[in-house]
């Protein structure tokens, strides 16, 4: 009996000497994620942008049930800087939300790479850049439709026609390879989304532009953006 009450005793005092910010405790990602804050982006695009009657906050919410995780990483800062990293990218790529395809993409390009031979295009598809990270390649079509639930080989314009699915694209994308690297600072996630093309002096205007949307929205959730912003 006495062992008991000292095992149970033993556990109280470690779980009081938990940190109160495992998994980003505390932190609601609807909360940070407001009308006034999703409506402040998408307001900045022109008013015939083809996404300003596609992306919402509410198509933005039905995503993120499918991943709980999304914002909920370390203590409560790091976990608004994931929020407020993701919306400076997602805000970057679409143009503040008014591009729901890549622009200006050549006819001759499908974004078609042979060698992911579990992902083979689909003649007549093209893989170009969908949704609010611009979900690119078939191997990221293949893979997104197979973790979210849609062809996306044989059907990858649904990224553009579905707005719960576009943003489930994001969501997956960001927590499949961009999650790893946020709490190694912004730049780590501007290599993991477009660092081939942009980082390392390759396209500063463009890496500025990334830093000075997460540096905004890192203010309007009353938290510093850390170290690292460059790439």
């Amino acid at each position: 009996m006495m062992n008991l009450l000292f095992t149970i005793a033993l556990a109280i005092v470690l779980a009081g000497a938990l940190p109160k910010n495992v998994m980003g405790q505390g932190v609601s990602v609807p909360g940070l994620v407001t009308p006034a804050f999703f409506n402040g982006i998408i307001n900045q695009a022109p008013a015939g942008c083809a996404g300003k009657n596609f992306y919402s906050r509410d198509a933005f919410l039905k995503a993120l049930n499918s991943y709980p995780q999304f914002g909920k990483l370390g203590s409560a800062d790091d976990s608004k800087r994931e929020v407020a990293a993701f919306f400076a990218h997602t805000t970057h790529e679409t143009g503040y939300f008014c591009n729901k395809e890549e622009q200006n993409v050549p006819a001759t390009e499908n974004y078609c790479d042979t060698k992911f031979t579990d992902y083979p295009c689909t003649p007549g598809k093209r893989y170009f850049g969908r949704g609010p990270l611009q979900l690119t390649w078939n191997y990221n079509y293949g893979a997104a439709g197979k973790s979210i639930g849609f062809n996306g080989l044989n059907n990858p314009e649904i990224v553009a026609t579905d707005p719960v699915i576009s943003f489930k694209t994001a969501l997956w994308y960001w927590m499949q390879n961009v999650r790893p690297s946020v709490t190694q600072g912004f730049g780590a996630t501007i290599k993991a989304i477009n660092g081939a093309v942009e980082c390392n002096g390759k396209e500063p205007a463009k890496v500025q532009a990334r830093i000075n949307l997460y540096t905004k929205y890192c203010g309007q959730f009353g938290v510093s953006p850390g170290g690292n912003l460059q790439c």
